[in-house]
């Protein structure tokens, strides 16, 4: 009997004390999002075709012209080895002018490869459309191709680099820990039941200085001397919640076949019924050839077969399932493959054997 592929990821489904930190997040300190636009330069050969991609040939000539070298006009450049790319990155919080930051080189053409490429002086700007950091490097690409004699071979993606440490950040984002005396944290996952525990931690520990303003968002008193908001801060990140338990709930890759379920899934009995169908194309090249002095003329010729097999699915009835182990061990008893899983899945959802929400990624 065939096995199921399983992915399990245990979701909290049982509860358990955890550091606040890693439920909850303070407003105001987030990420934010840098993309800029460049040019890879340095490649052996493998960058954009130039006849397709205008852009890479309008970059270089505006790059150039800045840099004091007149070209040509009308003048057929042929760039094999440049290339034009998306730069992105990350500016973490609190980032300040002078800090390293990791960026991803990614190509915008046809260049065919950016290994071993070297990146410009890139600007990367954010939302507001102002400079926030200037990226250039070396490219470190985590692939390797071949080709000889017409054929080729890739591993991995060839077309995406990074740059570690490859950018520095060139202006400041403020960011406000709390407005005047109060802050707020705010929970990763919306849950009524896990802010009120929260707020009775921080209560209990420092006092009535929270309340929760909903089902995510809690407001807390802090000092507003900086020095002594950051220490309190760092207490209350210390803090140790119980959150409640989460959803029961299945998530599947119907492009991978692969199934993510939490601890909290329970199937109710039920029976399934569960068969394959086997489409099979057999194809065979053959030649024609007319006889002698036929005035005929030599053609290839394609037989093919086509067979359907449909395979006898038996009836399995599955018991009630209250763990995770049982759950796993009851859908592999119906013998069906990972792509044949999501409609099982979806049928014991219809039938309200399976206690939990499915959501198709």
């Amino acid at each position: 009997m065939r096995r199921l592929f399983f992915l399990l990821l245990l979701l909290a489904g049982m509860a358990h004390a955890e550091r606040l930190k890693e439920i909850a997040s303070f407003s105001g300190v987030r990420n934010n999002q840098l993309v800029g636009y460049g040019l890879v330069v340095g490649l052996d050969g493998s960058g954009d075709q130039t006849t397709q991609t205008p852009f890479t040939v309008q970059s270089v000539v505006n790059m150039l012209t800045n840099m004091g070298v007149q070209v040509p006009s009308g003048g057929n450049m042929q760039l094999k080895n440049v290339a034009a790319v998306t730069v992105t990155a990350v500016l973490p919080p609190f980032a300040r002018p002078g800090q390293p930051l990791d960026v991803t080189v990614s190509s915008i053409g046809n260049a065919k490869s950016i290994k071993g490429g070297t990146l410009l002086l890139s600007p990367l700007k954010g939302a507001d459309g102002q400079i926030y950091a200037m990226a250039q490097g070396n490219i470190i690409v985590a692939g390797a191709g071949a080709a000889a004699g017409g054929s080729s071979t890739t591993v991995n993606q060839l077309a995406t680099g990074r740059i570690p440490a490859g950018a520095t950040v060139e202006k400041a984002v403020p960011t406000q820990l709390g407005n005047g005396e109060f802050v707020q944290l705010e929970l990763l996952q919306t849950d009524f039941t896990t802010a009120n525990r929260v707020v009775d931690a921080i209560n209990g520990r420092f006092g009535p200085i929270s309340a929760a303003l909903d089902g995510r968002v809690i407001q807390v008193r802090a000092p507003q001397e900086p020095n002594q908001r950051v220490a309190f801060l760092a207490k209350l990140e210390g803090l140790s919640i119980t959150p409640a338990e989460s959803v029961p709930k299945v998530i599947v890759n119907a492009r991978t076949g692969s199934v993510v379920m939490n601890q909290a899934v329970q199937v109710d009995p039920c029976a399934i019924a569960h068969g394959n169908l086997t489409v099979t194309i057999s194809t065979e090249n053959a030649v024609s050839q007319p006889a002698p002095a036929a005035g005929g003329k030599t053609q290839r010729v394609q037989n093919s077969e086509i067979m359907i097999q449909a395979d006898k699915g038996p009836v399995v009835r599955l018991p009630k399932a209250a763990s995770l182990r049982d759950v796993v061990r009851a859908l592999n008893a119906v013998g069906a493959t990972p792509q044949d899983l999501l409609a099982i899945l979806q049928a014991m959802k219809a039938a309200g054997s399976l206690k939990a929400e499915l959501e198709v990624i």
